[in-house]
């Protein structure tokens, strides 16, 4: 899954207005939270860890209307811990969001 950035990035506009420094802080704090969120998925080898990553992973996504994240944190709900494939979605989603295509 591509990062799209139509939603996400709209809301991080929004909320920055017209503050380049505060842009680049709020795009930071957001792609921080991911990279967390993504590495506890990473390391979580039991239902609770995995489910309380992906659960935190979602509520995430959604305060920032990052639809296509909230698609792969449901995603990661429904599947079994340590699940490789969901891991890289989620870490491609990421590397794509801290280094957009030009």
């Amino acid at each position: 899954m591509a990062y799209e950035n139509g939603a996400l990035d709209a809301t991080l506009a929004a909320a920055a207005g017209d503050d380049p420094a505060l842009l680049a802080e709020l795009r930071n704090a957001f792609s921080e939270s991911l990279a967390n969120q993504v590495d506890l998925l990473r390391r979580a080898r039991c239902d609770g860890n995995w489910n309380v990553a992906a659960m935190r992973l979602k509520g995430l996504a959604a305060s920032f209307h990052a639809e296509g994240l909230i698609g792969l944190a449901e995603e990661a709900l429904d599947s079994a811990p340590g699940e490789p494939v969901v891991i890289r979605k989620l870490e491609r989603f990421l590397n794509e969001f801290v280094h957009p295509a030009d």
